[in-house]
């Protein structure tokens, strides 16, 4: 009896002896598969890696390529600059987190201490401008301005400024030249953020971002990005366990980028920009009558366009800026200056995204939907000093009657009432208050036939549809609006606009007979942005052809190679039939000849025989504002509008600006004298600019006599600068420097 409590013991040991083997050999399959993962399958990556922990990348920025206008003058370039950097890194492994290093850096820099701080601190939601909003790991430019001695001193000097460098880095330069702006076309550049390097990481080349990138935010800089960019280099470094160099892993040489040509004149750029600005500011000096104080005039913008490819040959908008602001980092005051509520935010490129009532020049549009409409364009039709429709009277601009004139008269004259009877004609035609299942809705199809309402496709970012205010978007804007507008009912105000919310609160959906009347002037609720109108007037200039608007015409190596033509884009044409459109273009040059636009234009003695103008203009009313002034124009080679807020007529207005643009474009003096060798552009130019074996652009001289002056991009400007460099007339060629391989 007593052998069977040991057996049973022994069976125990024998049972736990198994399962602590069995246990052991599985510890030792784990480690030894383990082992052999980490040895033979991936055993090449974990070396790579150990290997990487001993190689340190040193980056090399590529030269961004150029944008250039379409004679090959540089628009947008690049020069270097001492840049003083500071590294967040060393910073942050100092006692005082790098405070007294940025004190004493502001000392020697010529800044305060604050200045400094906001400069190097990293952007976040709650965090201001100005900020970091680049790799925290990547030095951050403080200065982009330092002289060789502030340089000096810092270098000299290092055990007092650890994580600080000085050296010579070529920056972006926004010349200036020819006297041209053009801001808002060009844009800007900001340091790449921690997402933008994450998302691109797996990328090759020119498609992945590294820390020290800088990438185009606004204008062409944003949309050719990757063309101007070029490939960042990378030098590999070996270290030891110190952190000393003993050795290179290789070197991956930065590759410049690409240069952008553009459709761009700058010298017809500097002539509407400056246009525009003298437009406005003769416009702050008229008195307007209605608000009984001189015209505010606070923004406009200006479209010059091919009218045969739908390039851009100059784009202006006011207010605007200086971009080389942003260049190095922009300070709080001038980011105070460029978005505070004082600025009337000159960042907005007003052309594309300046949207406004056109008024009269809208009847372009509405005549051609009459006449699809089925309404005779040899017709006759009222056109009295004012129209009551549903109990409400509709005046012609200063209440002013024709008799019975057909439509083009009615254009020529810009006569309202004759097209507030045909909307309403048309609106009852589809049923009024209670329309069809199917209304025609001529004049709300024609308008998007004609392109509005949609973006026109421009090669800029940021671009507005505008809005045709047709059956559809009433109800949208209804259902968006009606709880706001029902509560204001409920409310005892009898403010014009609380009425208006009554009504609304009713039947906002519906589409009523002033709304319908309204709009067939470019009134009511109806938006549009310049560009959209040039393109719809370029189409009426070459046979109904809408072209998608462009900038860029090239992409050409370094080396000035093509490497890519954009080619013009005809994306429809506008609904209009040979009839139509010989009818409207006969009506708009009857406006410059004896029109609403003739004291502007041949009563000035504007050469209309030789270079024969087309034009509408228009006077929207905007509620609590001044009127807006729209003047649309056309010859056989370019459309040009202007608009301004706040500035009273069309033509009144916009008038002698517009004429000036087309005087230096064709070399019209103020008499009406024509002389081809001063006009600056007489007919667009199409072909591209020549490069020489360097790279550089060809610049021809204009034709004109006399003298041309060019400022060298790389030239500082300003007070103290050289003087720029004047080059005799008819000289082939410019010299012209830039730093293209060897920044």
């Amino acid at each position: 009896m007593s052998n069977i409590p040991e057996t049973g013991r022994t069976q125990r040991l024998t049972i736990r002896l198994v399962v602590l083997q069995i246990l052991v050999l599985s510890l030792l399959a784990t480690l030894g598969g383990r082992l052999w993962y980490l040895q033979i399958r991936t055993g090449s990556q974990y070396a790579a890696k150990a290997e990487g922990n001993h190689v340190r990348e040193v980056v090399e920025p590529a030269v961004r390529g150029e944008i250039l206008d379409a004679s090959g003058r540089i628009l947008a370039g690049n020069e270097t600059k001492l840049v003083v950097s500071v590294s967040r890194t060393s910073l942050l492994q100092q006692k005082d987190k790098g405070k007294a290093v940025l004190a004493r850096l502001a000392g020697v820099l010529g800044m305060t201490p604050k200045d400094v701080e906001e400069k190097v601190r990293l952007c976040d939601a709650k965090t201001p401008q100005p900020c970091w909003n680049g790799s925290p790991y990547q030095p951050i430019p403080v200065t982009q301005q330092a002289t060789t001695q502030q340089a000096m001193q810092i270098m000299e000097r290092r055990e007092d400024f650890p994580g600080v460098t000085a050296q010579p880095t070529a920056v972006r330069k926004y010349t200036g030249v020819e006297g041209a702006n053009a801001a808002q076309v060009l844009g800007y550049l900001s340091p790449v953020t921690d997402d933008e390097v994450t998302k691109t990481a797996e990328k090759p080349g020119r498609e992945r971002r590294l820390p020290s990138d800088q990438i185009g935010r606004a204008g062409l800089e944003s949309v050719y990005d990757d063309d101007l960019r070029g490939t960042t280099g990378i030098d590999r470094l070996e270290v030891d366990n110190l952190g000393r160099v003993i050795g290179s892993a290789g070197r991956t040489p930065a590759q410049a980028g690409n240069n952008l040509v553009t459709s761009i004149d700058a010298r017809v750029q500097k002539v509407a920009e400056e246009q525009l600005a003298q437009a406005m500011s003769d416009a702050r000096k008229v008195y307007d009558k209605i608000t009984e104080k001189n015209y505010e005039a606070d923004s406009g913008a200006v479209v010059v366009m091919d009218v045969n490819t739908g390039r851009i040959v100059a784009m202006a908008s006011a207010p605007t800026f200086d971009p080389n602001v942003w260049v190095g980092g922009i300070s709080a005051k001038d980011y105070q200056n460029l978005t505070g509520k004082d600025s009337n935010f000159p960042l907005l490129n007003r052309a594309i995204q300046g949207q406004s009532a056109p008024g009269s020049t809208f009847k372009v549009v509405s005549t051609a939907a009459a006449a699809q409409a089925g309404y005779s364009l040899d017709g006759h039709y009222p056109c009295p000093s004012s129209l009551t429709i549903g109990g409400r009277e509709f005046k012609n601009f200063e209440s002013q009657g024709h008799g019975s004139i057909t439509l083009g008269q009615a254009l020529e004259v810009s006569c309202d009432t004759v097209f507030y009877g045909l909307a309403y004609d048309q609106w009852m035609k589809d049923g009024g208050i209670k329309p069809k299942k199917d209304p025609g809705d001529w004049f709300f199809k024609t308008a998007k036939q004609f392109g509005l309402g949609a973006k026109t496709g421009i090669d800029l970012p940021s671009e507005v549809t505008g809005r045709v205010p047709d059956r559809q978007w009433k109800q949208s804007y209804y259902d968006a609006n009606k709880d706001a507008w029902c509560a204001v009912a409920k409310s005892d105000k009898q403010d014009y606009a609380s009425q208006i919310a009554r009504e609304n609160c009713v039947d906002g959906n519906v589409m009523r007979a002033g709304d319908a009347v309204n709009y067939s002037i470019g009134q009511g609720d109806t938006l549009v942005t310049p560009l959209q109108m040039a393109r719809i007037y370029a189409a009426l200039a070459n046979g109904g052809t809408l072209y998608r608007p462009t900038i860029g015409k090239a992409i050409v190596s370094p080396g000035g190679e093509l490497v890519r033509e954009i080619q013009p884009h005809a994306d429809g044409r506008i609904p209009a039939d040979a009839k139509a459109l010989e009818y409207i273009d006969e009506a708009t040059r009857q406006v410059i000849e004896r029109g609403t636009a003739a004291w502007k234009f041949t009563a000035v003695g504007w050469p209309q025989k030789q270079i024969e103008l087309h034009a509408k203009t228009g006077t929207a009313e905007v509620a609590g504002k001044q009127t807006t002034s729209y003047l649309t124009t056309y010859s056989r080679d370019y459309a040009v509008v202007m608009t301004m807020s706040q500035a009273g007529t069309g033509s009144g207005a916009s008038g002698d600006a517009v004429r000036r643009i087309y005087q230096a474009l064709y070399g019209v003096d103020d008499k009406g004298a024509i002389d081809t060798n001063k006009a600056l552009l007489p007919k667009p130019q199409a072909e591209l600019p020549k490069f020489n074996q360097d790279g550089t652009a060809v610049i021809k001289q204009a034709s004109y006599g006399g003298t041309a002056t060019f400022l060298d991009p790389l030239q500082p400007a300003g007070p103290g600068a050289p003087a720029p460099v004047v080059w005799a007339a008819l000289e082939p060629t410019r010299p012209t420097t830039t730093l293209r391989g060897r920044a």
